[in-house]
């Protein structure tokens, strides 16, 4: 065999063994593996291009072609015979005869050190050009196939997932960042607006202010903020070409590769990311500037990377220890015009910033608000369901402010997709915001096994007790000193629960250290309360004393700020939660803490109750923390001594409505329901957690059903309706309902008319300053004309009636065998008219009414006739604040004067009555002395809160006087 055979290496890889005389690989480019037809040439630029050069060969050149093929064989024998050689007299023939015998891709390898053996030089590139970029479409779909589809953890055998359909851009921001900056990260109210300053996938290596293109970017994430994902995404667009078309070839290094080899070289590590063993990776790299290398999750190598200067290469084929090739390529003795960009946790910042000169830092934050929802559309793949899950989390300030960490909004759908699959109503849900840290939690520790529980648990009480101190002491950042100090510096540990800052240079103190979140801290401070003691680990809690108590008290009394602590305490206790803790982390708890919360509660809330009443509830905070434990036998117990709901001035949101009404369900001995001053808020419609999501799951396929809007205006949920289905639960012993300006609109009627349907001991339903209007009250009239309803006082003051709604409301006086008290006071559209329509309901044998409030009504003596005639059943009529005038009141005494007539209270406004009037008034009175008249026109003030949301002050609404109940002292 001829020298220069011996001596010729593929250009290929100038590490690989492939195709050269002596040693070819085996495998595929053995004898038998046939996958070209040259009589195909034609649709084969590279076959075409080696047919076209032997035919131009003379034929000396051909003949020497023909020998030097003869004299290369491939590892394991294989070798074209001689006599096969022989019969090719031709180029077409040759050829095909290469063809049966080789694989295409070791064809063109032989083909190209073939003519530069014979010093063809320009057919050897030529070949060899087409050669590359055939390889380059191979190694794109290679590309693609890798990362277009994915596994998630909890995914089914065989599901895969597509980035294409599931991936959800991040908000990235530039580093080093300030210390106030690291602060709002840490609390979840960084600026992820979507101003110019914003940087995405596509334009990390755009140049920056300077003009400056950057050719090292380092892109810094926390476990679960998506760096693989991000990597992932940009591998399949540099694909489709939608970025980075500056680079011929993109290689992703997976620096979490186990079987990553322990001496490489920068050609092999390229060769590795390429699909096909003969990678022409020589000519590859012979364009540095169009070359980008990843470096994905580089804090695995685990390192120093720190090699003397002499033993870096600067030679892409010379096979290194790996960590001196990566250092090579790190510090740019090799391919120094290449691009490298490298994720990592922070952790291994440091590292970097030894190796790396003139590198740009960027770090992912998170979603955006507007991603948030985007990720869970993309998640769910069905917009009702995305939606629903959506508005769940947006309902809760702690979970929606998590979901700006990607794997939380992961572990949030992925845990109430399990709840939308059992065909649950979110509105009912029993996975509160603790039980999705818990479940994050484990996710983390996962990721390092459980080879030594109590070493973990060990590591976690010292976090916790970190945590709790930066909590109480108002610390969201941790300098290097205190961490090592309390023995957290463990680097197998350490990062998947705190981001390292690494200080700028000439910055005298070590790294800053942070939780991913202020809730995650707060989560962890509350862990620091339950996990079971140990002697060892509680000498390292330091001053802060591991008393439930004093926390509690704490909060209490001035620390407000303490609330999420607290709520997360009330969850880690639940029986769900001890358990998961134990079985998935490892970790126990203790049992005690329980019962100490629920003395807290109940003492709590004693001496809020005045004489004579029942004792009550006044405090949301307490229905938050009982949802979040969402233990019915606890809630009933906390409950069990309380009898009454009292809430003043609170804009109740759809979180603290779902909270309220786990709290009512377990709650029997509730008498009395007060909101005053209250604002329930209502969701957009398509985010209705309360709609109903089929049980079937085949819709997640595609099918996109139309919004909830889009559903008739009468089947659209009211702001009450999670309250009224709860307050009907079997059992209750509800007696009064009390709604005062909460500004309820008509809709709630529905929700209500349904309440005194089913809920026979509700005695008594207050409404004030809301919107129901004519037809509100007609809705509500159905419910009080149902023979199941024995309310006994209505009162709906303030509720903008108008006459059209007296004659539902005179059915139900003939109709209702309980109500005893009708209070409409405040109606102005109600009139006289409105007035003699409820007198005809006043006629029927069955009425009960005993008391009639029509208070500032705008009547006029028109309707005193009618009332003085049919009024016989009232012992109390209030027509306090009208202009009934001297006729009017001169008709009503007529028939007081009358033995037979039981009233005991007429509400009067005696301001301009002529003496005539008076006089008639005063000899009723001695005839009379039992009788009370005088302005009856009960004065309710609402809270200074609600007062302040109101378009007007009671009692003076746009275009009318002011009554003279506020103008001055009563009357008579």
């Amino acid at each position: 065999m001829a020298p220069l055979l011996h001596a010729w290496k593929s250009p290929a890889a100038a590490s690989e063994r492939s195709a050269h005389p002596g040693a070819v690989g085996p495998g595929p480019h053995s004898r038998g593996d046939r996958r070209w037809q040259p009589v195909m040439a034609e649709e084969e630029p590279a076959v075409s291009i080696l047919l076209r050069a032997l035919q131009g060969l003379t034929l000396k050149d051909f003949q020497e072609f023909k020998m030097k093929l003869s004299e290369v064989h491939l590892e394991g024998g294989g070798k074209i015979p001689k006599d096969s050689l022989a019969k090719a007299a031709h180029p077409c023939a040759l050829l095909s005869c290469m063809g049966k015998n080789y694989s295409k891709d070791v064809a063109m390898d032989i083909a190209i050190g073939v003519f530069r053996e014979m010093n063809l030089g320009d057919l050897a590139e030529e070949l060899l050009d087409e050669v590359v970029k055939e390889h380059k479409q191979k190694y794109k779909e290679h590309v693609v196939q890798g990362f277009l589809r994915y596994k998630e953890v909890n995914s089914c055998p065989g599901e895969n997932l597509s980035v294409r359909s599931h991936f959800t851009s991040l908000t990235i921001s530039r580093k080093p960042r300030s210390e106030r900056e690291a602060v709002d990260i840490s609390r979840g109210c960084a600026d992820t607006s979507n101003g110019p300053a914003t940087i995405t996938t596509q334009t990390l290596f755009n140049p920056d202010e300077d003009g400056q293109t950057p050719q090292v970017v380092v892109l810094v994430g926390a476990p679960g903020m998506g760096k693989t994902m991000t990597v992932r995404k940009v591998m399949v667009e540099w694909v489709e070409g939608t970025i980075y078309t500056q680079f011929d070839y993109i290689f992703c290094i997976d620096c979490k590769d186990i079987a990553l080899p322990k001496e490489v070289s920068v050609a092999d590590l390229a060769s590795k990311c390429c699909p096909h063993r003969t990678v022409p990776v020589g000519k590859i790299l012979e364009d540095q500037k169009r070359i980008l290398f990843i470096l994905d999750g580089f804090e695995a190598l685990g390192f120093a990377l720190v090699q003397p200067e002499e033993e870096l290469s600067s030679d892409p084929t010379a096979v290194k220890p790996l960590e001196a090739t990566l250092m090579s390529l790190l510090k740019k003795t090799l391919l120094p015009e290449s691009s490298l960009l490298i994720t990592t946790r922070p952790m291994a910042l440091q590292v970097l910033g030894q190796c790396l000169e003139g590198e740009d830092y960027m770090k992912i934050v998170g979603f955006s608000g507007a991603k948030r929802e985007e990720y869970f559309h993309r998640y769910f793949g069905n917009d009702r369901k995305a939606s629903v899950a959506f508005g769940f989390a947006r309902a809760n300030e702690i979970l929606y402010s998590l979901c700006g960490i990607p794997i939380m909004s992961w572990t949030i759908c992925t845990i109430l997709k399990q709840e939308l699959r059992k065909g649950k109503d979110l509105m009912e849900c029993s996975k509160a915001t603790s039980w999705m840290c818990v479940f994050y939690l484990s996710w983390l520790v996962k990721h390092r096994g459980r080879d030594n529980p109590r070493h973990l648990q060990c590591f976690l009480f010292k976090l916790c007790s970190l945590a709790a101190d930066g909590i109480w002491k108002h610390r969201v950042l941790f300098e290097e000193k205190e961490i090592k100090a309390r023995g957290l510096d463990q680097p197998d540990l350490l990062p998947l629960f705190l981001n390292e800052e690494i200080p700028r240079k000439g910055v005298d103190h070590g790294n800053i250290y942070s939780f991913t979140h202020l809730h995650l801290q707060e989560f962890f401070a509350a862990m620091f309360y339950v996990l079971e003691d140990d002697v060892e680990v509680v000498g390292d809690s330091r001053d802060i004393t591991k008393d439930i108590n004093v926390l509690l008290e704490s909060y209490s009394e001035s620390r407000q700020d303490l609330n999420v602590t607290v709520r997360f305490l009330f969850g880690l206790v639940s029986q769900e939660s001890r358990e998961y803790m134990d079985n998935a982390i490892g970790c126990r708890t203790s049992p005690r803490a329980k019962e100490e919360l629920l003395r807290w509660l109940q003492q709590r809330h004693r001496g809020t109750s005045q004489p004579g009443q029942g004792t009550k509830l006044s405090r949301l905070d307490a229905f938050h923390f009982l949802f979040e434990m969402n233990d019915k036998s606890f809630a009933q117990r906390a409950l069990g001594g309380f009898s009454d709901l009292d809430l003043q001035d609170t804009k109740l949101t759809l979180y603290d409505q779902m909270a309220l009404s786990f709290c009512i369900r377990q709650w029997p001995g509730l008498g009395s329901v007060t909101l005053q001053g209250c604002s329930f808020h209502q969701q957009d419609p398509k985010y209705e957690v309360a709609a109903s999501v089929p049980r079937s799951d085949a819709s997640d396929a595609g099918a996109h059903p139309g919004p909830i809007a889009e559903q008739p205006h009468e089947e659209l949920h009211s702001p009450i309706d999670g309250l009224c289905r709860a307050l009907r639960q079997p059992g209750s012993d509800l007696r009064v309902l009390r709604l005062q300006w909460c500004r309820l609109p008509e809709s709630c009627c529905a929700a209500l008319a349904a309440l005194l349907t089913q809920h026979r001991s509700l005695e008594r339903l207050e409404l004030r300053d809301t919107a129901l209007g004519d037809r509100g009250v007609r809705l509500l009239c159905q419910g009080l004309r149902q023979p199941g309803c024995c309310l006994q006082v209505l009162r709906l003051r303030y509720s903008r009636l108008t006459s059209a709604c007296c004659k539902d409301l005179a059915a139900v006086l003939g109709t209702s065998p309980c109500l005893e008290e009708l209070d409409l006071s405040f109606s102005e559209g109600l009139r006289d008219a409105g007035a003699e329509l409820l007198c005809e309901g006043l006629q029927h044998r069955s009425c009960r009414l005993q008391t009639l409030r029509l208070g500032s009504c705008r009547l006029t003596g028109a309707c005193c006739r009618a009332l003085a005639a049919r009024s016989p059943p009232l012992t109390c009529l209030d027509l306090s604040d009208n202009e009934l005038g001297a006729d009017g009141v001169l008709q009503l005494c007529r028939q007081l004067r009358s033995p037979s007539c039981p009233l005991r209270a007429l509400g009067l406004s005696t301001a301009g009555l002529p003496r005539d009037a008076l006089q008639d008034l005063a000899a009723l009175r001695e005839l009379k002395p039992g009788l009370e008249v005088g302005d009856l026109l009960e004065q309710d003030t609402p809270q200074t809160g609600a007062m302040a949301r109101l378009p007007f002050h009671r009692g003076a609404l746009p275009g009318r006087r002011v009554p003279p109940s506020l103008r001055r002292g009563a009357l008579l």
